[in-house]
């Protein structure tokens, strides 16, 4: 009995060490190994399907001032910047995907119904930028851009015509 009870506790460590090591070996989608073995992360390529393009004029995107907690809504056009009042920042509107979905390193629509909004903003604050990236309308806190005095919320979007 103790010896079946020590080969199986063999087997299982083995099992364990051989399953470890083939995790290690595992790379992340969007990650590629070069020949000197780094891994380097690749770009991910936002597609707007024909089923999208030209059907969405603009997105209404919620600033949170935070020092004086007053939120106001403001109607950015997709592919124009608008800049913030009473700050040096500027919010550009570069994508919106109505039904967002990320394919290894391809973030797409899977259709023109609003499942899950998500425009692709970029933020500059005095000329530089600060933050490129995504808001969500339905995961607004999902990599939510952390600024100290401004929060930037998804929260409704216009359709063309």
């Amino acid at each position: 009995m103790k010896q079946a009870i020590k080969v199986l506790f063999i087997a299982t460590v083995m099992l364990v060490a051989v399953a470890g090591c083939s995790k290690k070996e595992e790379k992340k989608a969007g990650e590629a190994v070069s020949p000197s073995g780094q891994v380097t992360k690749k770009e991910a390529v936002v597609v707007v399907p024909d089923s999208v393009k030209g059907k969405w004029k603009a997105v209404k995107i919620a600033i949170t001032d935070k020092a004086v907690n007053k939120e106001t809504v403001y109607t950015v056009d997709i592919g124009s910047s608008f800049p913030i009042p009473n700050s040096n920042l500027s919010i550009k509107v570069e994508n919106f995907l109505p039904h967002f979905m990320m394919e290894g390193t391809t973030l797409t629509s899977q259709s023109n119904e609003p499942k899950n909004p998500a425009a692709q903003v970029k933020i500059m604050e005095g000329g530089n930028e600060i933050f490129k990236g995504w808001l969500f309308t339905l995961y607004p806190t999902t990599h939510a851009f952390q600024h100290p005095k401004y929060g930037f919320t998804l929260v409704d979007f216009v359709p063309a015509g």
